[in-house]
């Protein structure tokens, strides 16, 4: 990564540390680490253990292969909200009147996983509100053409 950028902005002796600091905790099993102790959580249920988390393992580790450097080019997943609206999911004005004929659902109203679940929300858990909000939208809309 290094070799990259005009300057070296990786610090080789504190990623080395860091690596090292987070593999001693696999060998913890009161491990402080969130990440090691989600991805543990996650394993006791056996679906998340077969077939969508990996075993945990050191990065060091010899058998798990090298290590793979990757430039990254963060974007914004998701919102929590952005259009505000009313119960019926009609987005409202600044003025906090209805904008004719314009409904939100879902994420972008909130419904998603900030509205109901807050920041710390887990994956896949954001379906049913959205489909929850894009129903009422739904009847909504479909009410105001009738």
């Amino acid at each position: 990564m290094n070799a990259l950028t005009e300057a070296p902005l990786i610090d080789l002796a504190s990623l080395e540390r860091e690596i090292r600091a987070r593999d001693r905790q696999l060998d913890n099993p009161f491990s402080k680490d969130s990440q090691i102790t989600a991805l543990r959580g996650a394993r006791n249920y056996l679906g998340d253990k077969l077939i969508r988390t990996a075993k945990p393992h050191r990065l060091l580790d010899p058998a798990a292969g090298p290590l793979i450097a990757v430039r990254l080019h963060i974007i914004t997943r998701k919102t929590l909200g952005g259009l505000e609206t009313d119960l019926s999911g009609r987005v409202l004005n600044e003025d906090g009147n209805p904008v004719r004929g314009l409904y939100a659902a879902g994420e972008v109203a909130g419904f998603g996983g900030g509205g109901m679940h807050g920041y710390r929300a887990l994956e896949g858990t954001f379906l049913g509100g959205c489909l929850f909000s894009g129903r009422v939208a739904g009847r909504a809309a479909a009410h105001a053409v009738i």
